[in-house]
């Protein structure tokens, strides 16, 4: 209590003295600033913790903005890559057409490629209901593929140029002369289809581009193929070619579809 008293005196005197900081000040001070500058910092560090908090939920906000602006412009490249590639793709009829005026197409994908047949028949995307019939023929840009075996409402089957059952009349583009596209499993497992019943007179030669005749399923003037090599038949002596198609039928992706020429017919029941 003495102490006290002498304390309390001490700090009243330089109270009425002023600007002097008193002897229990300056003590609670000297308890309380170790106290203040803790709590502080801690106060300090959860105002840092939020303000963290709050610039990671604004970082969030413009990443996922950023994200979807992303998409958005990887969603237009696709549309302009899909539209180029569209482009491109009916640009390569262009000429087919021009020549052609009476021409009908219908563009098509391949949907499925049949693995088991050794002719390389495959599904594409479109059917009646978009006007495709039996036994159109099916081009690339490149040249003939084949015709439509099947047809469903949305689908069809086609068979290729490489198949025993297709039989084109067809023509040497150099010489005029004439014989009928027939593949065999023989060649169709080189991807190549042969031209028979040539005259053993012809004058054809390797590298002579053979085209359709016409006249029947198929429209004259499509390029079937390049004539690789001669052979003379084993009973006759008949001469064949062998062709190499002008269209890459391992690699196709869009195909036309021709659902009407000036001429067309069809197949009858004897296969011709």
């Amino acid at each position: 209590m003495a102490i006290l008293s002498v304390v309390v005196a001490i700090s009243i005197v330089f109270a009425v003295i002023g600007g002097v900081a008193s002897p229990l000040s300056s003590m609670i001070g000297a308890v309380a600033a170790p106290a203040q500058e803790f709590f502080t910092g801690i106060g300090n560090s959860i105002s840092d913790f939020f303000k963290k908090l709050q610039d990671a939920d604004k970082l969030m906000l413009e990443n996922a903005s950023l994200n979807e602006r992303i998409n958005e412009l990887n969603s237009d490249l696709l549309g302009y890559e899909e539209a180029k590639q569209q482009n491109e793709f009916y640009k390569d009829y262009l000429g087919i057409k021009d020549e052609n005026p009476d021409f009908e197409f219908e563009p098509a994908s391949l949907i499925s490629k049949n693995a088991d047949d050794p002719y390389g028949s495959f599904q594409i995307d479109k059917g009646s209901l978009q006007g495709v019939s039996q036994y159109d023929p099916v081009i690339t840009s490149a040249g003939l593929v084949g015709y439509i075996g099947e047809v469903a409402p949305s689908y069809s089957k086609v068979v290729t140029i490489l198949d025993p059952s297709l039989n084109c009349g067809a023509f040497d583009s150099r010489t005029r002369d004439v014989g009928v596209v027939n593949g065999s499993l023989e060649y169709a497992k080189q991807n190549k289809t042969r031209l028979k019943n040539l005259s053993r007179t012809s004058s054809v030669a390797i590298g002579d581009m053979i085209v359709t005749s016409g006249g029947g399923v198929f429209p004259d003037g499509l390029l079937v193929g390049t004539l690789e090599s001669l052979h003379r038949e084993e009973h006759n002596s008949a001469v064949y070619g062998i062709i190499a198609p002008a269209a890459n039928l391992g690699d196709l992706r869009e195909v036309m579809v021709i659902t009407y020429f000036a001429g067309q017919g069809t197949i009858t029941d004897s296969g011709e």
